[in-house]
């Protein structure tokens, strides 16, 4: 009888160990999850501020609406949280092509963990074009 009550007071605790090693790979887990989410929505972010700004610059640059077409497209970009990176004018004086960035900040410190990027171009069909 002896030997099985310090048996089982040798295994005092393990539960609370097994327990906050759950406990710390839960919030590991938790902490993945939410890092991940924030990038899918960052690139989803960029992709729509880069198709919007790359619609913007063409029409501005086929004379539907007034300003400069990168311009435009900067100001539209920025409208949609994002940073325009790049625009080229192609050489067609029609077609926009632009990039956009979407950071992912960490809050607490102020640090760009990650930045989603995407591009985009738009602008007149080629007037050659067979269906």
């Amino acid at each position: 009888m002896n030997q099985r009550i310090s048996h089982l007071a040798s295994e005092r605790g393990s539960g609370t160990v097994v327990t906050t090693a759950l406990v710390i790979m839960a919030l590991l887990l938790a902490g993945v999850l939410l890092a991940w989410v924030a990038a899918v929505h960052a690139a989803m972010n960029a992709a729509a501020a880069a198709d919007l700004a790359a619609l913007a610059g063409a029409d501005t640059a086929r004379g539907l609406r007034p300003g400069d077409p990168c311009g435009v497209a900067r100001s539209l970009a920025q409208a949609n949280s994002a940073l325009l990176e790049s625009c080229i004018v192609e050489a067609d004086g029609q077609t926009v092509a632009v990039s956009a960035k979407v950071p992912v900040p960490f809050h607490a410190l102020g640090i760009e963990l990650y930045a989603a990027r995407a591009k985009a171009r738009a602008g007149a069909p080629p007037l050659d074009q067979t269906e």
